[in-house]
């Protein structure tokens, strides 16, 4: 069973952070469904968060956690750091999570080919980026959330 939300009329957004792009997607209102939203270079994440804020109500950001499969930090763990620490430090009102982001490219590529995508659609990595945003944002979801 979910928890309870603070605001269920914000939504929640999540990050799958990149070395040179970033896969975002967010949830409706309620909460309840997570979907792809675009895929932007790594540098620009916070103007755009910026302008997402002023355009919507949102209530957390969720940034895909990079652990290795051996429960070790993997090679992009320390930019996810950073941007945790640069985006609390910019949107002190917002809760930011982690949610543990294994297996979560695999998963975008099988939901890519469940849902008829393309072979060369596929293949364009910033398909796969956002996919895996709402993967990461589902598996937030299901957990709870922690509210």
């Amino acid at each position: 069973m979910r928890a309870k939300v603070r605001n269920p009329l914000a939504k929640i957004i999540a990050l799958d952070i990149g070395g040179k792009r970033t896969g975002i997607a967010e949830t409706d209102f309620l909460q309840i469904v997570a979907s792809p939203l675009e895929t932007i270079p790594t540098e620009k994440i916070l103007e755009k968060l910026k302008k997402m804020f002023q355009e919507e109500k949102f209530e957390a950001i969720i940034l895909g956690d990079p652990i290795g499969l051996d429960g070790e930090d993997s090679d992009n763990s320390e930019r996810v750091r950073e941007y945790n620490e640069l985006i609390k430090k910019n949107f002190p009102d917002l809760k930011v999570d982690l949610q543990d982001e294994r297996f979560s490219s695999k998963i975008a590529k099988e939901v890519m080919i469940k849902g008829g995508m393309k072979k060369n659609q596929r293949r364009q990595k910033g398909e796969i980026d956002k996919i895996s945003a709402a993967v990461i944002l589902e598996a937030y979801l299901s957990r709870g959330s922690g509210y």
